[in-house]
């Protein structure tokens, strides 16, 4: 309808022409042609969407070592961008503390952390990775506790 058809008939110069619509029925087999090509439209706007399973899986590395010359196993792993939980328990004390200087040096130089978890068990991570909270406080609040009940 044209502008000055419209115009006419605000006017009341000319009746209103009647618009009929047609409801046209789609048989299933129409309306399954139709899916792809709107699914091809949509998949291609949507070039922005990222997907969530893009990240690598992360892996937590468990390691006891039994003498010093594993340290440098363990610092590969961290420099492998891998988290690592150190359980020093089974190894004499000198050797403990030579472990963790290296595995120190090691968690700097690559931006890491590294925070005791337990007694003689050590939580390594890479830069990618964030420590929160402290579990030595936790643990001598248990022990003050466990003295008190005896």
């Amino acid at each position: 309808m044209g502008v000055m058809n419209k115009f006419m008939n605000f006017l009341g110069l000319q009746e209103e022409e009647e618009v009929i619509e047609r409801e046209v029925m789609n048989t299933p087999e129409e309306q399954e042609i139709e899916t792809p090509s709107f699914d091809k439209r949509k998949n291609q706007k949507g070039t922005n969407v990222v997907s969530i399973h893009s990240q690598k899986n992360v892996k937590v590395v468990l390691y006891e070592p039994r003498s010093y010359d594993e340290a440098q196993e363990i610092a590969d792993h961290i420099r492998s961008h891998r988290t690592v939980v150190v359980n020093l328990q089974r190894i004499r004390k000198d050797q403990a503390l030579r472990i963790i200087d290296f595995l120190s040096g090691t968690v700097y130089a690559l931006s890491g952390g590294i925070s005791k978890v337990g007694n003689n068990i050590f939580l390594c991570t890479p830069d990618t990775v964030e420590i929160q909270g402290s579990i030595t406080e936790i643990l001598a609040d248990t022990e003050q506790e466990l003295n008190r009940m005896r």
